[in-house]
């Protein structure tokens, strides 16, 4: 097991901030034409590791087979200490499948609370800790701002963002996780929504795309669709198993 590196909590503060973590596998075809017995050890030898994740590491599977190119798979990654989240993707390569696995994309961030919220009602997602609400469906997407945006004034970009909120609190149903990469990884933010159908993720982004807010965006692709599964069964369609 990996040494530990997690801070401890800060009486003061809302806990030790976490990591959050993206990872999409690609499944070589390679392993589709192995004989089905030994497709179907393999399976069941990861399906036991992400059953039974690093200790304080909270895990979700998603497939993604058919909704992004060059991925079949997506790991959901939570937990304080970034040596677990290490672990368990060594743990995952060095496995019989994971010699067949691609790591085709990965974004890492850190949680924290908007410095824009202001007086706005948040959720537990909004703060230093991080939890999945379990919901069917999540949008995954690296975001950058342009730099012209960090020149604004503090008020002036709190202001801006009060839209943007409030055009997302016509949307409830669809949930935020905002993960902070500055320094840790390639993009800004790493955001991900949870949301019980597409469409009202759909229009969500649709009705953002007017905002002022949306002037000052850099980057916000490449967009992953994920659909929550369990470990077995997000394997089986990474297969082609129906």
């Amino acid at each position: 097991m990996a040494e530990s590196h997690a801070p401890s909590p800060d009486p003061g503060d809302e806990g030790p901030r976490e990591f959050v973590k993206y990872s999409f596998y690609h499944l070589r075809p390679e392993w589709r034409r192995l004989p089905v017995d030994e497709r179907r050890a393999g399976r069941a030898q990861l399906v036991r590791l992400l059953e039974s994740p690093p200790e304080d590491l909270v895990l979700r599977t998603y497939s993604t087979v058919g909704t992004h190119v060059g991925t079949e798979f997506a790991l959901w990654m939570i937990g304080p200490d970034l040596a677990r989240h290490q672990e368990l993707h060594a743990r995952i390569a060095g496995t019989p499948l994971g010699g067949y696995l691609d790591l085709a994309y990965s974004y890492l961030g850190m949680a924290h609370r908007s410095e824009y919220m202001g007086e706005h009602a948040i959720s537990e997602a909004d703060g230093a800790r991080r939890r999945p609400f379990d919901l069917p469906y999540l949008f995954v997407y690296p975001f950058v701002k342009k730099r012209a945006w960090y020149s604004l004034p503090f008020k002036e970009r709190q202001r801006i963002m009060g839209e943007h909120f409030r055009i997302g609190h016509k949307y409830p149903k669809v949930l935020i996780h905002t993960g902070y990469s500055f320094g840790l990884d390639d993009p800004e933010f790493i955001l991900a929504f949870e949301a019980e159908w597409p469409g009202d993720f759909l229009d969500l982004v649709r009705d953002l795309r007017p905002s002022e807010a949306s002037r000052y965006t850099e980057i916000e692709t490449p967009i992953f669709t994920c659909l929550k599964v369990g470990p077995a069964r997000m394997l089986e369609l990474a297969e082609g198993l129906p």
